[in-house]
């Protein structure tokens, strides 16, 4: 059959999640996280056969390369069981471990959305900061191995402007012709990994004009494991940050003024004050963890001080200033669709993932810093 009868496969692989599904469709099949268990007991004893043992050899290498998980799968079996060790293929945004990516990308179409590879076309987003290097070798991976008839690598930051505009041109009543102009903004992409602001023009990145910022979504759940390890919460040392991972997901917010927050809490603490249960997966015994000022003191993990000594304050500037010194470092003629054009990209497991926020709609803590 014509791959192009068929709906094209979309692989957006972020450092914490992956979004998989077909084109088309409002939503994706599948949000999961990128991780891959491995066994690492038949690589060992791969290595520990004798060369004359080829056989023993040969099925231990195969056994290796069947045995992993990928997704909610590879974390279960990383806590239920010892022989399993987790590998992140994806760091800061960029692919450091190809052979790990491939094992993600195997199971993710066989397993997942269970489609032929050869009847698809298929869609893959890359980092605004990638180099070409990674690029081929996503491409190399994809033809020789899968044997794909085709495939186009964007830039998420670029498919975020183009999917945002589309979905506010569909609730306007107006019909615009001007579709050139709607490629061209500023995408302020928030990850897990790796933040980036970056400028679109006319569906084209300005690589030179990228602005990057240390903290991201992973930060974020480092901070509020943080908060509950003081605050004296006993937290499962294996489960501390799958955690920290829900309550940031389940519970936190952005206060517009954080005192008020604060007398709340104190006054009604059994009203603000959730509770998270669960079960400890090695022994079964459960336990309970109370959340209180960590739900918005999570999102303040900016101007906490503990940063100040590890990370040197000229990466602390307001994003606001970062977005409009951007603005004004590009041509005069673009700087007021940029400003007119300002999008914000939520790339996270919850049902804020790739929501589009315009400058009206931006709360109004972020308005005051505009």
């Amino acid at each position: 059959m014509d791959p192009s009868e068929r709906p094209a496969v979309v692989f957006d692989n972020g450092t914490g999640y992956s979004k998989l599904g077909f084109a088309g469709n409002s939503e994706p099949s599948f949000t999961i996280p990128t991780v891959v268990a491995v066994n690492e007991s038949f690589l060992d004893q791969s290595e520990q056969c004798s060369s004359a043992n080829w056989l023993a050899q040969y099925n231990a290498g195969v056994m290796a390369d069947l045995d992993f998980f990928i997704g909610d799968e590879a974390l279960s079996h990383f806590k239920s069981s010892g022989l399993y060790s987790l590998r992140s293929p994806i760091r800061h945004g960029q692919v450091n471990d190809w052979d790990t990516m491939e094992r993600f990308w195997q199971q993710s179409i066989f397993n997942y959305l269970r489609c032929n590879p050869e009847e698809h076309y298929f869609l893959l987003t890359d980092s605004p900061v990638s180099t070409p290097e990674s690029r081929e070798c996503m491409g190399e991976i994809m033809f020789e191995t899968f044997n794909v008839p085709g495939l186009y690598i964007s830039v998420q930051s670029v498919l975020s402007l183009s999917a945002g505009f589309a979905y506010l041109k569909s609730l306007s009543e107006e019909d615009s012709e001007d579709s050139v102009s709607d490629m061209t903004g500023v995408v302020v992409d928030i990850g897990d990994g790796a933040p980036h602001i970056v400028p679109v023009v006319n569906g084209y990145v300005i690589g030179s004009s990228i602005k990057s910022f240390p903290l991201s979504g992973s930060d974020v759940t480092q901070f509020v494991m943080q908060l509950l390890q003081e605050r004296g919460e006993l937290l499962p040392p294996d489960d501390a940050l799958d955690i920290a991972r829900r309550v940031k997901e389940t519970y936190c917010y952005t206060p517009s003024d954080i005192v008020k927050e604060f007398k709340k809490h104190d006054s009604k603490p059994s009203k603000y004050i959730k509770q998270w249960s669960a079960i400890k997966p090695k022994t079964g015994v459960p336990y309970t963890v109370d959340i209180g000022y960590e739900r918005f003191l999570g999102p303040e993990v900016c101007p906490y001080t503990v940063f100040y000594h590890s990370i040197s304050w000229e990466f602390f500037m307001q994003w606001a200033y970062s977005l409009f010194s951007l603005c004004f470092k590009i041509d005069v003629v673009l700087a007021l669709p940029f400003f007119l054009r300002m999008l914000v990209s939520l790339r996270c497991q919850c049902n804020l993932s790739h929501s589009v926020l315009t400058l009206p709609l931006i709360n109004n803590k972020q308005q005051l810093s505009l």
